[in-house]
């Protein structure tokens, strides 16, 4: 249990340690299943086997990292509650642009995971010569005096057993299909990173704040947010101790502040950048807004830029998690 629990705080701290990263792990694991796990039956199940290992393990790196975004839940938690807001076009792209932002972060690992399969070449040898495409097994094998024979027993060549095809045919038939899985596999990381390289392209290019104070805000955010876990706990567990302490002694409970179902619902929703002020969070926001209160608590006035006002572009709007 304590390896998973080290396993799983790495995977939630994917953004603080960089796509890279996530993706070297990936690239690891995928090279350790496949030499643990995969064997190829070499009978009709080829192709299915094949693409199961192919895509399946992509599609649950895929969900893991919508489970594990902070930002999943801030953007689904209470919206059956909210149903009337998400009519409205303002609201809906805040939504969409947050989903969008989280599918782009969630799609690393599987994309990893499947263009470094495609480059190893087994579950495509396998899935293909599985393939009931009689035009694509004919292409294949060739043209050979064995062509129909190779045909017939396509779906045993990943194995080397139990086939009368002649050896040569054999190796070249499997190097052909490891080149064209290499080939999809190249294709896809290039495709990957020219898209990433494009994303922040437009975002930099389009950003109405410089550089440094996007650096900055990224870091304020990280260390919000940690001291948000921390502070949360400590205090959950000084509101639990006074309350069974109370319980047990029969004593009036001591006077501990807890935030308000408003101010909590303040803080929960998703933040959108704006050149307006100077907040760089919700929690910022929600103190910065708070003016002098019956009970005497001070209340910070707002901070207000010099700048022009203006709204940030979509792909900069959030930076929950310390993504820009």
């Amino acid at each position: 249990m304590e390896k998973f629990k080290t396993v799983l705080d790495i995977a939630t701290k994917q953004n603080s340690l960089g796509f890279g990263a996530v993706a070297l792990v990936t690239a690891g694991g995928e090279q350790i299943f496949s030499v643990a796990m995969f064997s190829c039956p070499c009978n009709n199940l080829n192709f299915l086997y094949g693409m199961v290992f192919l895509l399946v393990p992509a599609l649950a790196l895929l969900l893991l990292g919508y489970i594990l975004s902070k930002k999943t839940w801030k953007t689904l938690t209470g919206v059956c509650q909210r149903r009337t807001a998400l009519c409205s076009w303002r609201r809906l792209t805040i939504v969409c642009t947050a989903l969008f932002q989280v599918s782009s972060t969630a799609l690393v690992a599987p994309a990893s995971w499947i263009a470094v399969a495609l480059i190893n070449g087994k579950y495509y040898e396998c899935a293909m010569t599985g393939t009931n495409v009689s035009a694509y097994n004919k292409h294949l094998c060739g043209e050979k005096d064995s062509q129909f024979q190779c045909q017939q027993e396509l779906y045993r060549l990943p194995c080397g057993t139990g086939s009368s095809i002649p050896q040569m045919d054999r190796q070249n038939v499997l190097l052909t299909l490891k080149a064209q899985s290499q080939i999809l596999g190249w294709l896809l990381v290039a495709f990957v990173m020219l898209s990433s390289l494009l994303l922040t392209c437009v975002a930099r290019c389009t950003s109405p704040i410089s550089y440094l104070q996007i650096r900055f805000w990224r870091e304020y955010v990280h260390e919000e947010s940690s001291l948000m876990d921390s502070y949360t706990a400590k205090h959950a567990k000084q509101l639990a101790e006074r309350n069974v302490k109370s319980f047990f002694n029969k004593t009036p409970p001591e006077e501990i502040i807890t935030p308000s179902n408003k101010d909590w619902e303040k803080i929960s929703s998703l933040y959108t950048f704006s050149t307006k002020d100077n907040y760089y969070s919700t929690l910022h926001r929600a103190v910065g807004d708070w003016q002098e209160a019956d009970n005497g608590m001070m209340r910070l006035a707002s901070v207000k830029l010099n700048e022009p006002a203006g709204d940030t572009p979509a792909v900069l709007s959030f930076v929950d998690d310390g993504s820009v």
